[in-house]
């Protein structure tokens, strides 16, 4: 069975990926910015990891050996383009993107020098296509695969499995009550209203942690995997679509 660091632990979709795997018999470190939430958890180890700070990273890479690496940690606001704090979208920035970044970074010369080694990123339908007032959440997404897949073409000759997973709407609380910045006049409710109408039916944090840890469990693993039925569609329809209009299928965001 292998040793898996899972980012993002606390709750959600993190949470349920431990538990699965733990269920599974895999050596799991569970790591959180703030471990306290991590206590019940009945994985192997438990440990504090910041995706915005080095050091932090370091002494938990530090800990752990060889693993296979979950990057999942992640979080999301919601406002139009016209509304978006710039400092903000820094912020989410940080930690989708470059967060995501640091800890592979931290962990890829060791696979390298190894020969082997597989890393898993959480990205989302919003790393393919993006819906009104979600574009900075999908901007840091579509930053990640842009860097993951240019990794994925690196990496693969020393022995490295990278993939992209790709789940459509979650329920994994992450959207009960996300911040929202709308201005005084929040001239963009209404589309607002219609786009949170209009979303398609979620899959449980469950369901998402199961095909997480089958590609754990995969003997090779694609670029990119789409988590859940209304995933593949989303995407299917993408696909297919033309890009010479914004895309307004998909109404699933992680």
């Amino acid at each position: 069975m292998s040793s898996v660091l899972i980012t993002g632990t606390a709750r959600g979709i993190g949470r349920a990926t431990a538990l699965e795997l733990a269920r599974r018999g895999h050596r799991v470190i569970a790591t959180s910015r703030d471990p306290g939430p991590l206590a019940d958890l009945p994985v192997d180890m438990r440990l504090k990891l910041d995706v915005t700070d080095a050091r932090s990273i370091e002494l938990a890479i530090a800990a752990t050996g060889s693993i296979v690496l979950i990057s999942n940690a992640g979080v999301i606001f919601i406002a139009p383009i016209e509304t978006t704090p710039l400092d903000e979208l820094e912020r989410l920035l940080r930690q989708n993107t470059v967060g995501a970044l640091r800890v592979a970074q931290a962990v890829l010369p060791a696979m390298r020098v190894r020969g082997r080694g597989r890393m898993l990123f959480v990205s989302s339908v919003l790393g393919r296509i993006t819906l009104p007032t979600r574009g900075a959440y999908a901007a840091t997404k579509w930053a990640l695969e842009a860097l993951v897949e240019t990794m994925a073409s690196e990496v693969a000759h020393f022995g490295v499995e990278v993939a992209l997973l790709e789940p459509g709407a979650v329920s994994s609380g992450a959207l009960d009550a996300p911040l929202r910045y709308f201005g005084d006049k929040n001239v963009y409710g209404p589309l607002e209203s219609e786009v949170a109408n209009a979303r398609g039916p979620a899959i449980s944090v469950e369901e998402a942690a199961i095909g997480i840890a089958d590609a754990v469990e995969a003997d090779e693993v694609p670029l990119r995997i789409p988590i859940g039925e209304s995933a593949r569609a989303v995407l299917a329809a993408r696909h297919a679509a033309s890009d010479l209009t914004p895309f307004a299928v998909g109404r699933s965001a992680r």
